[in-house]
Order: C-alpha cells, then sequence, then structure tokens
C-alpha cells in the first residue's frame, strides 16, 4: 500500500462517502423547494401507509365478517368474541411490521435532518451570490448593498443565491419573506446570517414577525425581484448618493416628537 501521506482513517474518508449521498437524495434549489419537497415526500409516504393500513383493516373486516348463518365449511378460523387471534406466526408479523415502520420513521427523520442541515450550509457554499446587509428599525426595514447603496425596497435578481447580514437598530425585530420560507432574528449589536434564493420574478412581502411596538403590523418592505439584466442595469445606476435611508424616516420622527413634547411643555407652563 503506498503511503501518499494522506490519513486513511474511516473518520476521515467518512465527509467524503457521505458528500455524493447527500448531494443525491437532498432536494436542491431555494428554500421555498426544499421545504414543498419536504411536505410532499411525507405527504406521498403518509398517505401510502394509510392506504396499507387502512385497506388490511377493511381486508379483515370482510374476511372474518359474521354473516350469521356460517357452518365453518368454508376454511376460514375465524376467531370467537373474546377469543384472541391465532396464525400470527409466533409474533413475526408483528415484529416484521414493528421493523418496516422503524425503518420508514428513521429514514424519514435521518433524510429530514440532513436537508433541514443542508438549507442552513447551502448558502455559504455558493461563490457567486450576493451579500445585502438587513437593518430594522422602528418601524421599516433598510437595506445596504455592497456598492453602498440602501433602499427602503429589497431588489434581487432571479436565479440567484442572496445571503442576507440581518441587525436592528433599535428594539429585537424579526426579518421574513414568507413566499421564500425564510425567517430570522435582527437582534441590536449583533448580525445573523440567513439566505434565500428567488426563482420567479414579481413583487413578494418582508415583513416584521416579532411584536415590537406600536408600529409592529406596518413594519413591512416590498422584495422585488427583477431579471438578471434589468437589475444589473438597476444597479449600475445607483451610488450612496442616491438613498432612501431609514435613517432619515427615524430622524424626522424623533424631529417631529421632540418638537411635540417641546410645545406641550410650553402650553403648561403657559
Amino acid at each position: 500500500m503506498v503511503d501518499d501521506g494522506v490519513s486513511m482513517h474511516p473518520m476521515v474518508l467518512l465527509p467524503a462517502l457521505v458528500a455524493p449521498l447527500q448531494s443525491g437524495i437532498v432536494p436542491d434549489g431555494g428554500r421555498d423547494e426544499i421545504f414543498r419537497t419536504i411536505f410532499v415526500v411525507f405527504l406521498v409516504l403518509g398517505t401510502i401507509v394509510g392506504v396499507v393500513v387502512i385497506g388490511y383493516m377493511l381486508y379483515n373486516g370482510y374476511k372474518f365478517r359474521d354473516r350469521g348463518d356460517r357452518d365453518g365449511d368454508d376454511g376460514i378460523d375465524r376467531p370467537e368474541l373474546g377469543e384472541l387471534p391465532e396464525g400470527g406466526g409466533g409474533g413475526r408479523k408483528l415484529a416484521l411490521s414493528l421493523l418496516l415502520s422503524a425503518v420508514v420513521v428513521i429514514s424519514l427523520i435521518a433524510w429530514t435532518w440532513v436537508a433541514l442541515v443542508d438549507v442552513e450550509t447551502q448558502a455559504a457554499e455558493t461563490d457567486d451570490s450576493l451579500d445585502i446587509r438587513v437593518e430594522g428599525y422602528q418601524f421599516g426595514w433598510e437595506f445596504v448593498y455592497p456598492n453602498g447603496n440602501t433602499s427602503g425596497t429589497l431588489r434581487v435578481p432571479a436565479n440567484t443565491t442572496v445571503q442576507l447580514t440581518v441587525t436592528s437598530r433599535d428594539v429585537f425585530h424579526n426579518f421574513g419573506i414568507p413566499a421564500f420560507k425564510m425567517k430570522t432574528d435582527a437582534i441590536p449589536g449583533q448580525t445573523t446570517d440567513t439566505w434565500f434564493q428567488p426563482n420567479e420574478t414579481g413583487t413578494y412581502q418582508a415583513q416584521c414577525f416579532e411584536l415590537c411596538g406600536a408600529g409592529h403590523s406596518a413594519m413591512n418592505a416590498n422584495v422585488s425581484v427583477m431579471e438578471p439584466d434589468a437589475y444589473e442595469r438597476w444597479y449600475a445606476n445607483t451610488t450612496p448618493s442616491n438613498t432612501t435611508t431609514g435613517n432619515a424616516t427615524a430622524t424626522n420622527a424623533s424631529a417631529a416628537a421632540a418638537n411635540a413634547t417641546t410645545a406641550n411643555n410650553g402650553t403648561t407652563a403657559a
């Protein structure tokens, strides 16, 4: 055996052996497609198991039905009322059914776990993704692009993995886009990373999913999924100087509140 300097320990070879299997059994695509695939697999297998169980129950119900005038000449050994049924193969049928059930359930759990782990790691393996910073504030969202441009609308190209770095300027928020099955916390002083991959153009809604104050229900933002060429043209014409930021809105709101407070204090003093 030639020693090429690479360890042949089984624990070293395990990732290399699992990777092709994982790529073959884990659904590919965006978050919405992965979760849709998981749902369909559970639905199909659950339906098959339900049909088999209910079908077997109906078969036995018909086979051992009470005919009223039976004379026992049909060759079927029907159990009497209160009598335990025989012919179970000494427990082999029960053991086989439990074994098959365990195989199905454990396989589903393992496959779903691998798929969900892949959901969280898929974006990190993508080199041509788009990185956007998301900043939450009471009560809106601001999106910061790599060139420094900021906007209140999240514009992304279709068929591209979008990596989001999410944070908050004030209180706890939760940024989510229901259409893409994506949601993550926005925490002051910290960042959380998530991703999504839009495949169809259109306008979608981003929302805050954590109660953050009186304006929580209106803390929405449009997500515009554009054709890649259209997105490139739009992005080429953006600069940090023509931004639409949440800072201005927050500053104006704070100034209005301060003016109102000053006016009230003046009225009280008078």
